[in-house]
């Protein structure tokens, strides 16, 4: 495994990952602060930040999945994404466990 710090909201938040995902995964986190940040979340405590990156997450990947983003995908275009949010989701929801698995808080 290999270790990582991630900085969401002004935290720094320790995780683990699969040796060469270091860089997919710093984008994740780069995301997720983003969102925090344009929600205005940060300052806010841990949890309510996190939980408001990723409800403006899954409201992306619900848009997405309703085919509000681009209404002329055809069907193999729909699945491709489809498969390709499936596989986010699974990742984010790794570095969730990591995260609260995680005693390295700051």
């Amino acid at each position: 495994m290999a270790n990582l710090d991630l900085e969401i909201g002004g935290r720094r938040f320790a995780v683990s990952c699969q040796p060469g995902e270091e860089n997919h995964i710093k984008q994740l986190g780069r995301m997720i602060d983003t969102r925090v940040r344009d929600a205005g979340a940060v300052g806010q405590t841990e949890p309510r930040m996190l939980l408001f990156g990723a409800l403006l997450l899954a409201d992306e990947v619900h848009a997405l999945r309703e085919g509000d983003a681009a209404p002329a995908m055809d069907r193999d275009e729909d699945k491709a994404i489809s498969r390709r949010i499936d596989s986010i989701t699974a990742r984010i929801e790794n570095i969730v466990r990591h995260l609260e698995g995680s005693d390295h808080h700051s």
